[in-house]
């Protein structure tokens, strides 16, 4: 981060960088046009007194090589039919014919013809100026030329004297520029060193300048704010510290819902799309999906039941349906309903598929479908789920949970932050804590950090 007067001088110095180009850009080519427009005027003027000594002279080499010397000019005579009759500095014999040439044709419309170009004679950029003239019903071009790199050396000339002047005049403004910018800036980091104590247990009461009506100003408003501050400040505290709380609660709870919610979700979504992708799909199969969408949108409504019920659990007022549920179906369904967002993941189920229990089947899928979801998540290897007539488990080789983890991993919102668990460690396990418990059943937790966990339930 730069300081106020470093900032004031990269701009000045750009500020600055830009004027001289643009300035320096128009100086140059108003005082190109400037001293071209005064040459031009100048060989109009030579080219008249060429042709006053054109009408005296007959030798026209003699003229041409007098203009030359005298004047430092390249003069050229051309007869009507465009041959070269006298030229200053080439043999006019190897010359080629100068009819169509642009300053002889616009002679011929105009008083004088003017064109700037380069000369294959000399190899150099040269200024003509052309005139026709006509004497005895015989036509005569004069044309006169001219050097630029003598009027490029004039702008030249004239541009840094221009430059010098620009430069001593910026200079003088930046230093004034310069001194303000400091004096800004003082005042601006006392105005910074007392919002910076403001958040700090002694605040500072007052602050003032006199650099300015408008730092004055702006010191008054920061001394009052200082003190409206102090005043206010324990009643903000208990005020955020109130609006925190709530925030984090509703987090939790929206968290909460999403994590349940989202399996059900995904099933259906997923079956739909299908449904809707193929519309040749075998009858059977179509009656399958739908049979599973139908499934799960009951499970949506059985899992809003189900928030409600983990009030309930916490508040101990819910009463438990007891049925008699085939333990190996359950599971089958309940990996088949998640395994749709894990594809190409491998669960091993090992256990007597006639093996029932006495429990409230929409709370005890719940139960498994919150163990599996956890164990498909924070694994990337095979799942055992094995079952007997006493327990059963849910065994992964994943990265594992620490020991003080262990001991608050079913408390209600509980999260694992280092091992970013989401919300199904949040509120997942305390519902399935709550509901195990509410079974009689008990959930024993073994696991070890980067080896893998399991999840046991004892009937």
């Amino acid at each position: 981060m730069l300081n106020f007067h470093q900032i004031i001088l990269r701009k000045f110095l750009l500020i600055f960088f830009l004027l001289l180009l643009i300035v320096g850009g128009i100086v140059y080519y108003w005082t190109k046009d400037f001293y071209i427009a005064n040459s031009r005027d100048s060989l109009i003027k030579n080219i008249e007194i060429a042709s006053f000594e054109l009408h005296k002279n007959s030798d026209l080499n003699s003229l041409a090589k007098k203009i030359k010397n005298s004047l430092n000019l390249r003069l050229t005579i051309i007869d009507e039919d465009g041959t070269v009759i006298a030229e200053s500095h080439k043999d006019k014999t190897k010359m080629d014919n100068h009819k169509y040439r642009y300053e002889i044709m616009q002679a011929n419309e105009d008083d004088f013809g003017y064109k700037i170009r380069y000369s294959a004679t000399l190899n150099k950029d040269l200024l003509y100026i052309a005139k026709k003239y006509s004497n005895n019903g015989k036509t005569t071009y004069i044309r006169i030329a001219k050097e630029l790199q003598s009027i490029n050396e004039q702008i030249l000339s004239l541009g840094l004297k221009i430059f010098i002047v620009l430069i001593i005049f910026f200079i003088a403004i930046f230093i004034i520029t310069l001194k303000m910018s400091k004096n800004i800036e003082k005042e601006i980091e006392k105005i910074v060193i007392f919002l910076t104590t403001l958040t700090k247990k002694r605040k500072p009461t007052y602050i003032s300048s006199d650099l300015s009506k408008e730092f004055s100003l702006i010191t008054k408003l920061l001394t009052k704010v200082s003190q409206i501050l102090i005043k206010k400040e324990k009643q903000k505290l208990k005020y955020t510290a109130k609006l925190q709380a709530s925030n984090q609660q509703k987090d939790d709870i929206i968290s909460a819902i999403s994590h349940e919610f989202k399996n059900p979700i995904a099933v259906i979504n997923g079956y739909s799309q299908t449904l809707l992708d193929d519309d040749n799909l075998n009858p059977n199969i179509r009656k399958k999906f739908l049979t599973k969408i139908y499934k799960n949108g009951t499970k949506l409504s059985d899992l809003i039941d189900t928030l409600r019920l983990s009030i309930k659990l916490d508040n101990g007022k819910q009463q438990i349906n007891f049925v008699t549920i085939n333990l190996h179906e359950l599971i089958v369904d309940t990996i088949e309903n998640i395994q749709i967002n894990y594809p190409k993941r491998k669960i091993i189920i090992k256990g007597d598929e006639n093996l029932t229990i006495k429990a409230d089947a929409s709370l005890f899928g719940v139960v498994i479908s919150n163990l599996l979801e956890n164990a498909y998540k924070y694994s990337e290897d095979e799942i055992v789920i094995s079952f007997d007539t006493g327990r059963i488990d849910i065994i992964d080789t994943g990265i594992g949970i620490s020991k003080k983890n262990l001991e608050n991993i079913t408390n209600k919102f509980y999260r694992v932050h280092e091992n970013s668990w989401n919300n199904s460690l949040g509120l997942g396990l305390f519902i399935v804590g709550n509901i195990v418990n509410l079974h009689n059943f008990s959930l024993i937790i073994e696991s070890q950090e980067n080896e893998g966990s399991t999840f046991s339930i004892k009937f």
